[in-house]
């Protein structure tokens, strides 16, 4: 047992035994260390324990920590490896690939005076799951995870979700803990390996739960699924700085030196008077609305980390939570994230996640040891005010629409350079407005289809790239975009989704009709179901298409042959969003957010001319057919009135 004294002066007795999940919601903030990173005896690299998977079909790497010179021995299925300890005590055994097996099987390590064994450990493929809170997303808080929840009984899917830590150096591991969650307010157990049952999966990432449960189901194997997402980061804090350094754009350096510039500023003495005084007038405030001091509210005595320890510091997450579990063996990699970059960082900030995210991707690969692992990209999900006609030019502003526009163009940089383990899937098309959309389930079965094709040898059985432009023809009038695959709407009604612009910069809605290419022997109209034809009656000599436009955008476009792979976020443009609908609006020695509402002023008013004409025009086309059907009617019935009745 072990004793833990909060602040208050209450002692916690915790118990050390499979009962402590069951106290996790009534316990301290503090952390609860049930095993610490590294051992201080001869200890295994928590990334080993009882009840996990271990990757099939590579070098088995198995790590930890014993006395300095100290020989240790590991065996597992018949095999046995050997190492010695270097100074820092570490010592690594490797063994030979095996295939697949669901068998449990026991792991030992030997030492001089101490003998570890592991059990219930099978052999199969682990995925890392990596991104911010929509990754991080539990089961237990989505549409239908209920259901999902109570059918959760898969023994030979695995799950791990890495604690949080924090901090610029390189950690060597991670601690097992119940880690508290502000967001939450509650305790979550954090750092072992378990079997996936109802009770554990409703806390697991909703994505990668049904990525890991699909996957198994398709290929019959065991699944380790390794969550080291984060909510509230950035694509920057999971890159390691050495790679960040050797970006040489201005966007980059400027955010380097910005925050080279915080960490060597920073004063803890001056932030905790900060804190004090703001604790005083925030009292004062209180007592002059006669309210109630809270009991646990307290006058802050300690000094803050600082930005040092920030965990959107550059580098900070990959170190504190890629690198203790660098090395290990797996099969791949899905992330989700984006949100964090697109909070007030405009154009620069976009081009900013787009010289930064296929290093990030790279330095992954790098870090699993596998320069060819697969990688699943989804794309940033919804938030805010579904786009409609009314106000569809004015949702086009959002530094969001770029981020996503990143991530897919990150992915076009892979996959057109001939890499065959990239892979990429839409969100955006699961609507909500909160920037929590809680339809999880489907995106997790979209970016598996993706794994089954090209990882699992489903490709002739299943599709998942999305439609991909490979030509764009820009002549009398139109645009003409052919795809690589048959396109449809989401329903029969009218394409949707696409804005056009000349010169100007003024982009307007796009009718989208499939490219006429004849008629049949009845007359009717045959068409080319993979080239769309982009108009605008409000826009006369297009040059530029975008589609999906919005953060919460309009867009019905997928691929045909009974799937629901979604057009993805582009454009052909490489226009600022400080620059659309022109260039002159925004004022550099103006106030970012009076800038901001003059674009989305013009874009407002470009929306109204358009709706006034369309309802002008509307007027128009009624009133004379309103007069023709007048007219008709009228002959009508006097005819009638003339005839002899019977």
């Amino acid at each position: 047992m072990k004793l833990h004294l909060t602040k208050s002066g209450f002692i916690i007795l915790i118990l050390l035994t499979a009962n402590l999940h069951l106290f996790a919601q009534q316990m301290p903030r503090e952390h609860v260390i049930d095993a610490p990173s590294i051992g201080e005896e001869l200890s295994l690299h928590n990334l080993f324990q009882s009840n996990m998977v271990l990757q099939r079909d590579k070098p088995i790497n198995i790590w930890g920590w014993a006395a300095e010179g100290e020989k240790v021995s590991v065996s597992f299925a018949g095999q046995t490896g050997t190492a010695t300890t270097d100074r820092d005590r570490k010592w690594k055994v490797t063994l030979n690939a095996l295939p697949a097996n669901s068998k449990q099987q026991n792991l030992s390590v030997q030492g001089k005076d101490k003998t570890l064994t592991l059990e219930n450990i099978l052999v199969g493929d682990i995925w890392v799951l990596g991104g911010q809170s929509n990754m991080e997303f539990p089961l237990e808080k989505v549409e239908n995870g209920d259901l999902e929840i109570v059918s959760a009984n898969y023994p030979e899917i695995r799950i791990l979700t890495v604690p949080a830590q924090n901090g610029p150096d390189l950690k060597k591991g991670f601690p097992r803990l119940h880690e508290w969650s502000d967001w939450s307010k509650r305790h979550f157990r954090k750092g072992d390996w378990d079997e996936c049952s109802p009770e554990i999966v409703r806390e697991l990432s909703a994505i990668g739960y049904v990525f890991a449960r699909r996957i198994h189901m398709a290929s019959n194997v065991p699944i380790g699924v390794i969550d080291a997402s984060r909510g509230g980061t950035t694509i920057e804090t999971w890159t390691p700085v050495p790679v960040l350094k050797e970006i040489k754009t201005e966007e980059v350096q400027t955010l380097l030196s910005e925050w080279d510039t915080k960490v060597a500023e920073w004063d803890p003495d001056k932030d905790l008077e900060t804190q004090i005084q703001n604790y005083h007038n925030w009292v004062k405030n209180m007592k002059q609305q006669g309210r109630e001091i809270p009991a646990d509210r307290k006058i802050p005595i300690e000094h803050r980390p600082g930005p040092a320890m920030d965990h959107n510091r550059p580098g900070n997450c990959y170190a504190s939570m890629i690198a203790p579990i660098a090395g290990m063996k797996v099969k791949g990699a899905i992330f989700h994230q984006g949100f964090n970059n697109a909070l007030g960082s405009g154009s620069s900030g976009a081009r900013m996640y787009h010289q930064i995210f296929g290093k990030m991707i790279t330095a992954w690969r790098a870090a699993f040891e596998d320069p060819e692992m697969p990688f699943g990209i989804i794309s940033l999900c919804t938030a805010g005010d579904p786009q409609n006609r009314e106000n569809y030019l004015e949702m086009m502003f959002n530094e969001g629409i770029y981020i996503r526009e990143a991530q897919y163009q990150t992915f076009l940089d892979f996959y057109n350079a001939g890499d065959k383990n990239i892979g990429f899937a839409s969100s955006f098309d699961k609507r909500r407005s909160w920037y929590h959309p809680q339809l999880k389930l489907t995106v997790g079965e979209r970016i598996s289809r993706w794994a089954l094709a090209t990882q699992y040898g489903l490709e002739k059985d299943i599709k998942w790239k999305p439609p991909i432009v490979t030509e764009m023809k820009v002549e009398d009038g139109q645009i003409t975009l052919k795809m690589d695959t048959t396109v449809r709407p989401v329903n029969d009604g009218p394409i949707e989704g696409f804005a056009i612009a000349g010169e100007d910069r003024r982009f307007q809605p796009a009718d989208a009709t499939w490219l006429e290419t004849g008629k049949d022997k009845n007359n009717r109209p045959q068409t080319d179901r993979k080239t769309l034809v982009l108009t605008s009656a409000h826009v006369p000599a297009p040059v530029h298409f975008r589609y999906a436009w919005g953060r919460n955008p309009m867009g019905n476009l997928q691929t045909s042959d009974h799937d629901d792979l979604p057009f993805a976020t582009q454009r052909s443009d490489d226009w600022k969003m400080e620059e659309v609908p022109n260039k002159e609006i925004w004022n550099e020695s103006a106030p970012r957010r009076q800038n901001q509402n003059s674009i989305k002023r013009a874009l407002r008013l470009d929306d109204t001319e358009r709706r006034l004409k369309e309802a002008k025009d509307l007027i128009k086309e009624s009133e004379g057919k309103y007069k023709k059907d007048r007219s008709d009617f009228e002959k009508e019935l006097a005819k009638r009135n003339q005839e002899p009745q019977n």
